[in-house]
């Protein structure tokens, strides 16, 4: 206990902070202005992504083990390692006679289709050429230049996150029926914060709205509930740095440099009248007290415990998300 006290600038993670009632709150609404969400909306989705895809985490694709299978705006994608842990990734329908390769089984790193045993190695076969993939040590991305539709880039864009092994990440996905539009407004209004997710947030102010596309960062205060009237505040930046990615950078405060990277695949096709979207979300915590190590060790335990705090926040984010869709698609709200 000495040794905590007797260092220079140590300060406790939790706050206590004043009784306070949710409809005692100043309302937000003012500031949340529909046409300040959807501009920074339009300037988000006009930045390139390259054709990348998020389809899912790092770890869930291991080497030895099962394809990982996914759906990208309706393509079926199947991903893989080879023996030496390298990523590849191509079609997921078996160019023989369109066995789906995400259930078949890897063998001495190629890929050997269960129906007939067809082998893909990686490389261009017969009706069947392999995408770009990236690996970016969190979460894996597939080039798919048709749903793209942009100039293709050689990597996807990465945010920037906490120094390689000083940090605990998790990676949380679900899936909701709205477009990535709708996923990414949902981030870039931060107001909504601290009135729909009181069990987690409280005391959200935004200190400063974009300015426009060479100041296009949102400025959060912000104090995340522990339990009771315990919180811990920070300050956070939000961005959007391509079309189906909203990261929210820990700028002040505990765990800064920390990093939650929101990213919205769509699933089905452009002109499907029923769209669903992948929420893939990661959280690459970080802290520079020394009690951090310990987190890092256990973050085997800790994960589960990271997605279910996500999934708690999804559950109403993508009830925003879907409403939106539905008040776009009826005509009832613009976008």
């Amino acid at each position: 206990m000495s040794d905590r006290r007797d260092r220079a600038g140590w300060t406790p993670p939790l706050r206590r902070r004043r009784r306070s009632h949710w409809a005692a709150q100043t309302p937000t609404w003012r500031e949340a202005r529909p046409a300040l969400i959807a501009d920074a909306l339009k300037r988000a989705s006009a930045r390139p992504s390259g054709n990348w895809f998020v389809v899912g985490a790092s770890r869930d694709v291991r080497a030895a083990g099962r394809p990982y299978g996914s759906t990208v705006g309706g393509i079926e994608v199947v991903v893989w390692r080879s023996d030496t842990g390298e990523l590849r990734a191509g079609p997921g329908v078996c160019p023989h006679l369109g066995a789906p390769l995400r259930d078949s089984r890897v063998v001495c790193g190629e890929l050997v289709c269960h129906w007939h045993g067809l082998s893909l190695d990686g490389g261009p076969f017969a009706g069947w050429g392999p995408y770009p993939a990236h690996d970016d040590g969190v979460l894996v991305w597939v080039r798919l230049d048709p749903v793209g539709g942009e100039e293709p880039s050689e990597r996807p864009f990465v945010p920037v996150r906490p120094v390689a092994g000083s940090a605990v990440d998790a990676v949380f996905t679900a899936v909701g029926r709205c477009e990535p539009q709708d996923v990414v407004a949902n981030r870039l209004d931060p107001w909504h914060g601290s009135w729909f997710h009181p069990y987690s947030f409280v005391d959200l102010t935004v200190a400063r709205s974009p300015r426009g596309e060479e100041d296009d960062v949102f400025v959060v205060d912000v104090s995340f509930r522990v339990t009771g009237r315990l919180v811990v505040p920070v300050r956070a930046e939000f961005t959007a740095p391509e079309p189906r990615t909203v990261v929210m950078h820990i700028t002040e405060g505990e765990g800064a440099t920390s990093v939650v990277e929101t990213h919205a695949t769509p699933l089905t096709g452009e002109a499907d009248e029923r769209p669903r979207t992948a929420v893939i979300e990661a959280v690459v915590a970080a802290s520079d007290r020394r009690g951090f190590a310990l987190a890092r060790a256990a973050a085997p335990a800790l994960r589960p415990l990271m997605r279910r705090t996500a999934a708690r926040l999804w559950r109403d984010d993508l009830a925003y998300a879907e409403r939106r869709w539905r008040l776009r698609s009826t005509g009832r709200f613009p976008g």
